[in-house]
């Protein structure tokens, strides 16, 4: 096999790699060799179709563990692995690669011939293969992971023609995506081969935490600061939604760390996924550098009953 055309060696790793050390290796080189940094090496583009079609075979589970089996014949859009397994079988196991060389001298006649036809789809009807899955990655801001957006992404794809096309794709956010999510493109992959449909494109997203919610599935969190006078004879203040601010009803004599739910107010419905709620978790803020005549004042108005608020308190 010409190391010319093995994916390991194009990739620069061993054939004991994991998928995300193989991922990054690719990401590496493909940002070495892109032709739009290197527009001064001719060299550069050759290169980064290698290394475009190392990837697309060694990300693809099938087509890594058939040329780890076969070698380099298997990178033959026509071949066929479960009939080349058969053919090893029929002529008695051991190294395929061996038994392949070695037909000329031991099979003359035709009898090796008809299968080394059927290893590559049998007479002239060769096998479709589906281009590889491609994937990129796409951050959002918390408020528009919770609404739902449009996104428009610009990448590189490996064409037919062994090079690669840059395109700009439009992707459809839905509403409450999740951090680490996955939005799949169908077709927008690396090529099919032989009539084979292309692969799709997985988007995946991260999303940027927001300075005040939180989520928890399609719930909302917010906490939300009051002032002793609020909490004692309540009040009516106004907060932030994903509709909008709205006026929310803080009832006489809340304690801090109370939750208050607004209902609909969480992520928007999708699909089969209802709309989800807003939390609110009141806390209490206490003024700070007071006179010592507004300590005693207050002192006097809200009194000491500390001692009587933690008498239920036991080990």
């Amino acid at each position: 096999m010409g190391s010319g055309r093995d994916p390991y060696a194009a990739l620069g790793v061993s054939r004991d790699t994991d998928a995300d050390t193989i991922k990054k290796a690719y990401r590496k080189l493909a940002q070495q060799y892109h032709p739009d940094r290197n527009a001064d090496d001719p060299s550069a583009e050759e290169k980064f179709k290698q290394v475009s079609s190392a990837y697309a075979v060694l990300s693809d589970e099938k087509r890594r563990k058939d040329y780890d089996e076969f070698g380099e014949i298997a990178l033959d859009p026509n071949f066929d692995a479960d009939r080349a397994r058969a053919a090893s079988r029929q002529f008695g196991g051991g190294d395929f690669a061996h038994a392949f060389g070695a037909r000329a001298d031991g099979f003359q006649g035709g009898g090796f011939g008809n299968v080394f036809e059927d290893l590559f789809g049998g007479r002239g009807h060769p096998r479709p293969r589906r281009g590889a899955d491609l994937e990129t990655r796409i951050e959002l801001d918390f408020a528009d992971a919770v609404r739902g957006c449009e996104q428009r992404v610009t990448l590189d794809r490996p064409n037919a023609e062994g090079g690669v096309s840059r395109e700009t794709l439009s992707i459809r956010i839905p509403p409450g995506v999740d951090d680490g999510g996955r939005i799949r493109l169908a077709g927008k992959g690396g090529p099919g081969e032989m009539g084979g449909r292309d692969g799709d494109l997985l988007a995946v997203v991260r999303v940027r935490p927001h300075p005040q919610f939180k989520r928890n599935e399609r719930d909302l969190l917010l906490d939300v600061p009051i002032s002793i006078s609020e909490a004692i004879r309540g009040a009516s203040i106004e907060i932030p939604t994903v509709d909008g601010r709205v006026s929310l009803r803080v009832p006489p004599g809340t304690d801090g760390g109370s939750k208050l739910r607004l209902r609909g107010k969480g992520v928007p419905a999708h699909g089969r996924r209802p709309v989800g709620d807003l939390y609110v978790t009141v806390r209490i803020r206490v003024p700070k550098n007071l006179s010592a005549d507004a300590e005693e004042t207050a002192a006097e108005l809200l009194g000491d009953d500390g001692e009587a608020f933690r008498s239920h308190l036991a080990f």
